[in-house]
């Protein structure tokens, strides 16, 4: 060995010391086997109060100091009964740590099981004259909003047709009410959802509290009766349209990135976790049915596909996932080196494909079907994505396709040359929500980061 360095350790010059360890063995057990050899009598302060943080009375809990070392002569009688005492020796005893206290005084976090759901009507006629809420279906407009939809052609929205003005901060969804489209529900990072009416007024009819923190999701059952919103204080919850009564909620702890009903089982609903799980819930009782477990990061997207009989899954782990509903085994896996993480996500009407908003500003298309492979000849480029997870529409004639935007615009694209059609500067504040009216022909609903909502024709 170089003698030079011989001794040197990180933190300065050591000398060797030879000791064996069977010297080492029978010093450590003679003091296990006699420990009164030296002992320290030491007393800790009292714990406080669980109740308060600041203060002479604060909770201190495991971590409160010992007080000043008495005498070693000093009886235990000197100490109160009641009192704790410490024996220390050359490393103090670990304490047993406390149960949690139950009150959260001291703390400056809301308790989420404390927030009470409340919803308010506030629109200016609950009944019409005929006793029915705004759940009918007009029937006094120039469009017919029930029955076949076929032979709809869609066109590209050219002006802005209104504001819906409530939210103080971001939209993070927007969605019609299925089928019909005559109501709209808006979920936003104020905590706050809300349901306005798309025809007649154009008013706010209803609005629903009851998150903690920030909304990122909410999804219609098959028949609009009920809707599900997931947010950020990691609880999902069921609520009723027509009274807006919460009827049931969710939580395993962690955050849920998106909620989706399955349209053919509209009693149970999938969830995209930020612990990389999917959870299969059922709505009637509450429990949950199904866990599938293979993502290697938080779940983004849940698209359903092949008849309602499979699902794909996104997640920023940058793969995709394939599964048959309710073997939580996937049936496919794609994980290339080219790709990014896919943050939104549209079916085709045609049911044959899905489109994802991916990362690298472009919205990818892949098979609905068997093989689930990439169509490599769709890729719908010319917007930028930098950070956010603008949504991605498909218009219900399956002809374009519509994104939101960092920059504000809404931009469309023809689905068949993939070239885009046109762009709209719709805000000032990048563009999240984006959703195609199902029934009208050139009807655009966007939401910005702002909170503004603005419907397009």
């Amino acid at each position: 060995m170089n003698t030079s360095t011989k001794g040197r350790v990180p933190t300065g010059y050591a000398e060797e010391t030879f000791l064996s360890e069977a010297t080492f063995r029978a010093a450590h057990r003679s003091i296990e086997i006699n420990p009164s050899s030296n002992p320290k009598k030491r007393k800790r302060e009292g714990k406080g109060d669980p109740g308060s943080v600041f203060g002479a009375s604060a909770y201190k809990g495991p971590w409160a100091k010992f007080e000043q070392e008495k005498p070693d002569a000093a009886s235990d009688e000197e100490y109160g009964e009641d009192e704790e005492v410490e024996v220390v020796y050359e490393e103090d005893e670990i304490e047993e740590q406390p149960e949690a206290p139950a009150s959260k005084l001291g703390t400056a976090y809301g308790d989420a099981l404390g927030e009470k759901e409340t919803s308010e009507f506030v629109g200016s006629q609950q009944y019409d004259y005929q006793g029915r809420t705004y759940m009918h279906v007009p029937t006094d407009l120039d469009i017919n909003l029930r029955g076949d939809r076929e032979g709809i052609k869609n066109f590209i929205p050219k002006k802005l047709l209104h504001n819906f003005k409530y939210h103080t901060k971001s939209i993070t969804q927007l969605r019609f009410f299925p089928d019909s489209g005559h109501l709209l529900l808006s979920a936003s990072a104020d905590n706050k959802i809300a349901l306005w009416d798309v025809y007649h007024d154009r008013e706010l009819l209803r609005t629903f509290s009851g998150h903690t923190k920030s909304v990122n999701d909410i999804d219609f059952n098959p028949s609009g009766t009920q809707f599900l919103s997931a947010s950020y204080d990691r609880y999902m919850k069921l609520w009723d349209t027509e009274t807006g009564k919460c009827l049931n909620k969710f939580t395993s702890g962690k955050t849920p990135h998106v909620v989706r009903f399955n349209p053919s089982m509209p009693n149970e609903f999938l969830a995209g976790m930020s612990d990389k799980k999917i959870l299969q819930y059922d709505v009637r009782s509450g429990d949950l049915v199904q866990e599938y477990d293979h993502h290697l990061g938080p779940v983004n997207t849940i698209t359903f596909c092949d008849e309602d009989r499979r699902f794909i899954t996104t997640s920023d782990d940058k793969s995709l996932r394939a599964w048959e509903y309710g073997i939580p085994v996937p049936i496919k896996f794609i994980a290339e080196p080219y790709m990014y993480s896919m943050v939104r996500s549209a079916t085709h009407p045609s049911g044959k494909y899905a489109a994802f908003q991916s990362s690298d500003n472009q919205i990818v298309v892949y098979a609905a079907s068997d093989r689930f492979r990439q169509n490599r000849k769709k890729s719908f480029r010319g917007h930028n994505v930098s950070g956010y997870a603008p949504d991605v529409a498909i218009s219900p004639d399956g002809q374009f396709v519509a994104s939101g935007d960092s920059g504000g615009y809404v931009c469309f694209w023809d689905w068949k040359t993939c070239k885009m059609w046109h762009k709209i500067q719709a805000s000032d504040a990048p563009l999240l929500a984006v959703q195609w009216h199902p029934r009208e022909t050139s009807k655009v609903i966007t939401g910005d980061l702002n909170g503004a909502i603005k419907y397009w024709d």
